[in-house]
């Protein structure tokens, strides 16, 4: 029963929403009728208003138009105001407000543009002639101000100071290769940042004697100079302000006076004290001062290239010059022997130098600061080289007839092995570099060896030529075997035997042995004679070296003996005492080797005939010396200008 009254609800509910869809399509086909009706009318609404739009459009753009051009006309009106506003301004100068006066000159250099560079309307001359004018003389006065704040700020350095600073091991420009010439990344426009722009890249190592703040100003001052096109007067102005001081630091350290003297007349210590003198002030100019001048002309030049390089250049240019004419001096007036090793050191400390001269110049307008020290770098390598490889001749053929009188050690001797060898053995890397191979060091250090090999041959044989002018054989042999044992002995002490080899060490010291027999024998052959049993007896008899004795001994032949020995041993010890062994261990060796052969010898003889004479008359006359005697005075032998102050002082 209930299924019929469902279905009777259901169908109900299907009529209804059948009425409502019909109602629901009626109402959108009139809504979409009235819509239709809406189109048409807002077409023709559009039609009537476009006419109304179109005007109010023109008028917008009139209004816009209008408000450009007053805009225009009030900046042409300003811009013909800027020369009477800052006026005032540019005639006060830039001394008691420095920032506003470089915002006056910025505001009038930028009228100065506009006026000129203007399409839209023609400036009047005399407007244009008072910007330009104004403009002018602002930049005048900015000039004077650069060079007063430049020159009060910039003082020299006390030598003292500089002196203590190298001593302090100031880093050298090599070591710091990016500071020279390097520009800080910080914009020096920044005016609040101005001591960080001062303090960058080391300018604090070093009194530069310029407050951060004035170095920020002389940067603004050389910015406007040279926007104003006056580069030129500012980098004059600048270069010799900078160089001014810098001279007068040179001045007071005392290179003037030392390049003006003629070094070819120096004696060698004078000459060596200025060389030294020299050398220092080279270093305190390439460790301290030309880097520092760079610095500060990075700082004042920042980001004005290339003027910052032309100043520095214009700033060392002349000191450079006055350095290295010292050297050029040396080159040209300077190559005797003796005056070498001067010019190694002076060859050693420009190649020491260099790679910081090549840093601290880095960057700069002109190479020809750089070529001058490198020139004078290679001149005095050259001549240095030269002047080695000469030497051995100039020792062999050595003019000088000098005779030492006690035998002693001659000058020659003395000046190639302490004044050449020494030094040739401290300076061994650097000679080998200017005589040996550059590829092969040890072709350089053989050529090294054998050309030391050839001087000591040289100075041997100059020394043999050398004795011949001795009238005495015997003070000969004292005078060769001193100088050779002072050969060796320095070749010990200066370690050159490295260079020569063990070998020709103890080659040598057979040499001075073989000159002590040498001498021995010919100084001593005489007495010993005197001393001999031959002759003393007569025929038929003889005397053995057992102390027996025939009775044909002649007394005057054996009194004339005894005097013969003493007088030749007298003659031989006041000669010899004069004569110089300066070595003493080898001066006692000599001494003990003359004892060994002759006191055995005159005790023998004193043994063996001396009763023949002590009985007699005169006896002492005859045998005037005991053994102990003769051997105390073998003992005063070869003391030189001692024995002689000696005799003196009695």
């Amino acid at each position: 029963m209930a299924a019929p009254q469902d279905l009777e609800i259901l169908l109900e509910r299907s009529r209804l929403m059948r009425e409502s869809l019909c109602k629901s399509q009626a109402n959108t086909d009139n809504m979409i009728a009235v819509l239709s009706s809406f189109d048409d009318r807002l077409s023709e609404l559009d039609t009537a208003m476009r006419p109304t739009q179109v005007h109010t459009h023109a008028i917008k753009k009139a209004h816009d138009n209008i408000n450009d051009a007053l805009k225009f006309a009030e900046k042409i009106l300003s811009q013909f105001n800027v020369s009477k506003k800052v006026e005032s301004k540019i005639i006060e100068g830039p001394r008691k407000d420095l920032n506003g006066y470089l915002a006056a000159v910025n505001e009038l250099r930028n009228n100065v543009h506009f006026l000129t560079h203007s399409k839209s309307f023609k400036p009047s001359d005399s407007l244009m002639n008072r910007a330009n004018g104004l403009l002018s003389k602002a930049i005048v006065a900015l000039e004077k101000e650069f060079e007063d704040l430049l020159s009060s700020n910039s003082k020299s350095h006390e030598p003292a100071k500089l002196i203590e600073h190298l001593k302090n091991s100031v880093p050298s420009a090599s070591s710091s290769k990016n500071e020279v010439g390097c520009r800080d990344e910080l914009s020096l426009k920044d005016a609040s940042k101005p001591s960080k722009v001062a303090n960058s890249k080391g300018i604090e190592d070093f009194d530069l004697r310029i407050n951060p703040q004035v170095i920020y100003q002389l940067h603004e001052l050389a910015q406007q100079i040279i926007s104003g096109g006056r580069h030129q007067q500012c980098c004059n102005i600048y270069g010799s302000v900078r160089a001014f001081v810098l001279e007068q630091t040179l001045q007071k350290l005392g290179v003037d006076k030392l390049v003006r003297d003629d070094t070819s007349k120096l004696q060698l210590d004078v000459l060596k004290e200025k060389i030294t003198s020299w050398i220092q002030y080279m270093q305190i100019s390439v460790k301290l001062l030309f880097p520092f001048e760079r610095k500060l002309c990075d700082e004042v030049f920042y980001q004005l290239d290339p003027y910052g390089g032309v100043c520095f250049d214009d700033v060392i240019s002349k000191s450079i010059t006055m350095l290295l004419s010292f050297g050029e001096n040396i080159v040209k007036r300077n190559r005797s022997p003796e005056k070498f090793f001067v010019l190694l050191e002076m060859y050693e400390t420009m190649k020491e130098l260099s790679p910081e001269v090549e840093a601290v110049l880095k960057g700069s307008s002109s190479s020809s600061i750089f070529e001058a020290v490198y020139g004078l770098t290679q001149r005095l390598g050259q001549v240095a080289k030269e002047m080695f490889i000469s030497f051995q001749d100039c020792v062999e053929k050595d003019p000088t007839k000098i005779v030492v009188p006690d035998g002693g050690v001659h000058p020659l001797t003395s000046f190639v092995m302490v004044d050449y060898v020494r030094l040739l053995i401290i300076h061994k890397s650097t000679l080998g570099e200017l005589i040996g191979e550059d590829e092969k060091v040890e072709s350089a250090n053989s050529q090294l060896a054998a050309a030391t090999v050839k001087i000591m041959s040289a100075l041997q044989t100059s020394l043999e030529e050398k004795s011949k002018l001795y009238n005495d054989p015997a003070l000969a042999h004292v005078f060769m075997m001193n100088n050779v044992h002072y050969i060796v002995k320095c070749v010990r002490r200066y370690e050159t035997n490295q260079v020569l080899g063990e070998d020709w060490v103890q080659r040598h010291r057979r040499i001075v042995q073989q000159h002590a027999q040498n001498y021995k024998r010919v100084a001593w052959a005489k007495v010993l004679q005197s001393l001999s049993v031959q002759g003393l007896t007569s025929s038929g008899s003889g005397v053995g070296f057992d102390g027996s004795m025939s009775t044909g001994v002649s007394r005057t032949l054996l009194k004339e003996r005894f005097k013969t020995f003493n007088v030749q041993f007298e003659e031989l010890y006041q000669r010899q005492r004069q004569w110089s062994v300066p070595d003493s261990e080898l001066r006692e060796s000599l001494r003990l080797a003359v004892a060994e052969v002759l006191l055995p010898a005159y005790r023998s003889f004193l043994k063996r005939f001396g009763s023949y004479v002590e009985g007699g008359k005169n006896a002492q006359k005859f045998i005037k010396f005991t053994p102990d005697e003769l051997d105390g005075m073998l003992g005063e032998l070869f003391e030189g200008s001692r024995s002689k102050a000696n005799a003196n002082s009695h």
